[in-house]
């Protein structure tokens, strides 16, 4: 996906209402299956929600390949009954996406294709590299000419440039240099590859469709297809796919897993199973951990839908206060609907969520969100609680204090516009309006992932947006303050229409 350290160069847009943290792709990827576009178009509707500005897919047909890339939703951009025509071929990858930086422009947007000696590779990636602005500075200076502003353009340039001889060698020998969290699929002419990170930072799945090989991030696009759910493909492993069967590499140094453990709290599918942990479950336990650590009195636990929904379920049965849908969620509101005058922002958070007034008026409400991150969406939430006539208001936060930025491909402000990073819980309950405030912390976190208490030596898990212990070092962003001259290292001087 994409990536740029300088927080200077972000999209262009963004809803301001929307305060959740964004998580930048999904990736997909079928061998040897009639349709094979169709499926991959099927797996990307269930990975929709890890990336909804683009999405393509790339096929190969036994002679050539074939790409469609598009801005939208994979609804729009892959419906018809002319898809398996317009995208012949056996064998696919496919991407949805979310742009971290860098701008959306359909020259970003994945499978990218390039032609190299050994023949046409299409590649989709999950995840951000944190030394891209190293190495796209480095080839760009030996003569590398980039049309994009994305880091996988980054590993196509690493795998032309390598001397090895054989395609998986070029590959292992590509990614050799490249670091942080990742989780990719790559389509030859001959084989389909999946690879994960050495510390499994980003999730990546193996199925079985009627027999033939699938890859996704999740498994809810297996569950999409029909397809058997295998195993989760281990951090720092690459699967080689092709004609003889499945071949398992392990060509990275020896690492302990240390998979996201945001995956858990907000951005996988409630109905997925994620490094072997049902999400749906994992969320619950985070509630009844949250009910244990910051209970209070109140009348009724009303989560802020939809990603809510399951710890809120969770903290009502460890509290016994009665679980209710005070808040009903608009799903057919896209961002385009929201202009960017301020007298229709200040309606914004009304066109997704509305109160059920018959379920607050006069109560004392425990309103149970996912995570708080710069707390604009919390405040307006809250407000429209009240004004539906909660006689209190109870905030809760089903995961620990995001204090820390993410780099690994997550969108999320830098430190100071992180509330939690700047201020107290009794400040936040303040600056939220709410009467009282709480999170969950991570020892609690850790308990509803049924691991073993967080080892602060070597932690179990990517949690740095919580603990600011980053799993890998950041050479971008250390050469960046290193140079501390204010200097954007500007990506591209085309501005797309």
């Amino acid at each position: 996906m994409n990536l740029n350290q300088d927080r200077r160069l972000q999209p262009t847009y963004r809803d301001p209402d929307d305060d959740a943290p964004r998580l930048e792709c999904g990736v997909f990827g079928v061998y040897d299956t009639p349709a094979a576009a169709a499926i991959a178009a099927l797996g990307l509707h269930a990975l929709q929600h890890r990336g909804q500005e683009a999405c393509g897919i790339a096929v190969f047909d036994g002679q050539r390949f074939h790409t469609e890339r598009h801005m939208g939703h994979v609804g729009d951009a892959f419906a018809g009954p002319d898809l398996v025509d317009r995208l012949p071929g056996h064998s696919a990858i496919g991407h949805t996406r979310y742009s971290t930086a860098g701008g959306s422009f359909i020259r970003n947007v994945q499978p990218m294709f390039a032609d190299l000696e050994a023949g046409g590779v299409a590649l989709a990636h999950n995840g951000n590299l944190t030394n891209f602005l190293t190495l796209r500075e480095q080839l760009v200076a030996e003569g590398a000419i980039f049309q994009s502003t994305s880091d996988s353009e980054v590993i196509l340039h690493l795998l032309a440039r390598s001397r090895k001889a054989k395609f998986v060698e070029r590959f292992i020998d590509a990614l050799s240099k490249i670091e942080g969290g990742y989780a990719l699929v790559a389509l030859t002419n001959k084989k389909l590859i999946g690879v994960r990170d050495p510390l499994g930072i980003r999730p990546l799945v193996l199925g079985d469709l009627d027999g033939k090989a699938v890859l996704a991030s999740e498994t809810c696009a297996l569950d999409m297809i029909g397809a058997k759910f295998v195993r989760d493909i281990e951090h720092g492993e690459m699967v080689v796919i092709d004609h003889k069967g499945i071949r398992s590499l392990k060509p990275f140094p020896a690492a302990q897993a240390r998979p996201c453990v945001f995956e858990y709290v907000y951005f996988a599918r409630p109905d997925s199973v994620v490094n072997g942990r049902s999400v749906y479950e994992v969320r619950k336990r985070m509630g009844r951990r949250l009910a244990q650590e910051s209970g209070v009195e109140a009348d009724v636990v009303v989560p802020v839908p939809d990603s809510g929904v399951p710890a809120a379920i969770g903290y009502s049965q460890e509290s016994g206060l009665p679980f209710e849908m005070g808040i009903i969620r608009n799903h057919y509101v896209g961002r385009t609907f929201i202009q960017p005058t301020q007298g229709v922002r200040e309606l914004g958070v009304r066109m997704k969520h509305s109160p059920n007034r018959a379920v607050l008026a006069g109560k004392r409400v425990v309103l149970i969100d996912d995570s708080i991150v710069r707390g604009t969406t919390s405040l307006k939430i809250v407000r429209m609680v009240r004004e539906a006539g909660a006689k209190e208001v109870h905030l809760r936060s089903a995961s620990p204090p995001i204090m820390w930025p993410d780099y690994y491909g997550i969108d999320m402000p830098d430190r100071e516009h992180l509330l939690a990073a700047n201020k107290s819980v009794e400040e936040i309950a303040k600056i939220l309006e709410v009467d009282t405030m709480g999170y969950l912390s991570v020892d609690g976190l850790y308990e509803a992932m049924q691991a073993a208490p967080r080892d602060p030596a070597n932690p179990q898990f990517t949690d740095h947006y919580f603990t600011g212990d980053y799993p890998t070092r950041l050479l971008d962003r250390e050469i960046a303050e290193g140079r501390n001259d204010g200097a954007d290292r500007q990506l591209s001087f085309l501005v797309d229409a």
